[in-house]
């Protein structure tokens, strides 16, 4: 399970690393660390029901001053908030242990993932503002979306439409809450076929680490956070990617086959 190996890959880093802060977000819950590393993931507002009503965290009030690995241990629970808290935990230790080779300047997934004229995507999680640009630059795109209510919008579908179309696609873009709902396993599993090229991980709660190469990932866009004052400021007051602002910088990296990063490009924050 590839949350359990994030999790073991962070355990040497968390020895002596307590929780400082935790804001949980209407887009996005994030937790600082006593070295200032903060991590980000995406809030499943749509999923809390079951398990909320004016209490969402039974734990509240004593999360902030726990030792890092307990939180992220979340990481590994069946309840959507937890596991976000634990999968921001996972960020914030990942944040300051991959090193980024290369070279580092502005660009997104746009500039950076090369897409040809005649490839098929597979966008699963709907990333509104890279909808259009692809589809410009492909011959078709396809997005699987969890909150798929019968919209009348081309190429949307489902997310559970993926298992019939993505390995079809040559191109993969899915969204890092899949860590958080526990479907990347799965996902990653049907883009194991011989038609796809590329597949990349993409959003402010995908984890920087290079172990997705052995899951046949090629590429990570995500975030690192440069000023987590404002980014907690910005999370706790219903903000998302669109607000960040200079609060992060946007990385980009291309993975090798064996599993280490190769290339690092640095800029502004990817939407989702």
């Amino acid at each position: 399970m590839i949350v359990k190996e994030l999790l073991e890959s962070v355990a040497e880093p968390a020895r002596g690393r307590r929780v400082v802060d935790v804001r949980i977000g209407l887009g996005y819950t994030a937790v600082k660390l006593d070295d200032n590393s903060c991590g980000l993931a995406g809030t499943p507002k749509e999923e809390l029901s079951p398990y909320c009503h004016c209490t969402a965290v039974r734990e509240a009030g004593s999360l902030a001053g726990r030792e890092a690995l307990s939180l992220a241990e979340w990481a590994l629970s069946p309840e959507p908030l937890a596991s976000a808290l634990g999968i921001a935990t996972i960020n914030a230790l990942l944040s300051s242990r991959i090193e980024i080779k290369g070279q580092e300047g502005e660009g997104d997934i746009l500039e950076h993932l090369p897409i040809k004229k005649d490839d098929i995507i597979g966008m699963v999680g709907h990333f509104g503002p890279l909808v259009e640009p692809l589809r410009r630059r492909c011959k078709r795109l396809y997005i699987f979306e969890r909150r798929f209510q019968g919209q009348a919008a081309e190429g949307l579908y489902p997310d559970w439409a993926a298992e019939l179309l993505l390995p079809q696609c040559t191109v993969a873009i899915i969204t890092g809450t899949t860590l958080v709902n526990k479907t990347i396993d799965h996902l990653l599993e049907l883009c194991r076929g011989p038609r796809l090229r590329l597949v990349a991980l993409a959003g402010a709660t995908t984890p920087l680490s290079p172990l997705f190469a052995r899951y046949g990932v090629s590429h990570l866009f995500g975030v690192r956070v440069r000023d987590p004052a404002r980014l907690l400021k910005v999370v706790s007051e219903g903000g998302g990617t669109p607000t960040f602002g200079d609060a992060v910088t946007k990385v980009a990296i291309e993975l090798t086959p064996a599993g280490r990063a190769s290339r690092g490009l640095g800029g502004t924050a990817p939407s989702r």
